[in-house]
């Protein structure tokens, strides 16, 4: 079944889980699973301080918390979520399976190590960080987290960095369809056709490395202007306009501060032009590295 543009929506949701935090929109993929605009990237969170910088941002009202194996930190993670004292079933903890596990036993015993790291009984979304078509099996990964959900120990799958035809592949071969697709955007690297292919069929995007080369992107000319306009920081101006373009931006923050500051940029509503102006400034080279989907092998 393919999905048609109205199935991915937006809309603010207030959190029941605390009065005085930031209302968020969230976006709706093609099952009906949602995502809050926000999440906290957590790559390089780890040990003691990493937990406690899990714990203090879902105390500050995050819950869409993203790792990833190759992180190396899912215990920190699952321990930070434990300490916060929020029920699990207000979160959504994501992590990813490496290249070097997508073969299908691999993969499936990948699946449980990052369970049993994260401590939780069923991981709520999984997604294969990378497809590394030249080593070409992830669709055996996909078949892995495929049956991982069917058997309960995942409750949504998706993949990262995949290409539209990654995406058509294993929709194809398996009939199921990814509710994620995490993949890098920022305003030097906008991503539109990829944006709009995911609208057309009900993927939620998520936004990695959101701002991009943060000291020269924040220092161009017009997110200041647009910054100044709405009494913002350049940091959080960025922000608002991955939450315009429906791309959940998931920022790492290790200080409650930038924590904070990072959720409340989900409030601003920036004018079409204000978001127009802005993705003019990607290039050709935008990327942050050679990390083309095309050619990439993450192990």
């Amino acid at each position: 079944m393919r999905a048609s543009r109205a199935m991915l929506s937006a809309g603010v949701i207030a959190p029941a889980y605390a009065d005085g935090m930031t209302a968020l929109a969230h976006f709706t993929a093609h099952n009906g699973f949602t995502l809050p605009a926000l999440g906290l990237g957590t790559y390089a969170l780890d040990g003691d301080a990493g937990a406690d910088a899990v714990a203090g941002a879902i105390g500050a009202g995050y819950r869409l918390i993203d790792s990833a194996f190759n992180y190396e930190n899912e215990g920190s993670v699952g321990r930070g979520v434990r300490a916060s004292g929020v029920e699990t079933s207000e979160l959504i903890v994501t992590t990813k399976l490496p290249g070097r596990h997508h073969r299908r036993e691999k993969a499936r015993t990948s699946i449980e190590e990052s369970r049993s790291r994260l401590g939780v009984d069923a991981i709520d979304l999984h997604l294969i960080h990378w497809p590394n078509p030249h080593q070409d099996e992830y669709l055996q990964a996909w078949e892995a987290l495929v049956e991982a959900q069917q058997r309960g120990t995942v409750r949504q799958i998706g993949v990262s960095n995949f290409l539209p035809e990654h995406l058509e592949r294993i929709e194809r071969e398996t009939g199921v369809r990814p509710v994620v697709n995490q993949i890098e955007v920022h305003p030097y690297f906008p991503q539109d056709e990829q944006l709009a292919y995911h609208r057309e069929h009900g993927i939620l995007t998520e936004a990695w490395s959101p701002l991009g080369r943060a000291k020269e992107l924040l220092q161009e000319r017009i997110i200041g202007e647009v910054a100044a306009a709405h009494g913002i920081s350049p940091a959080q101006t960025v922000l608002a306009w991955h939450v315009a373009r429906e791309t959940v931006a998931i920022p790492k923050a290790s200080s409650l501060a930038h924590q904070q500051s990072n959720l409340e940029a989900g409030a601003v509503s920036l004018t079409a032009d204000e978001v127009a102006a802005i993705t003019t400034l990607g290039r050709a080279d935008g990327r942050l590295f050679d990390a083309d989907p095309a050619t990439h092998e993450e192990s």
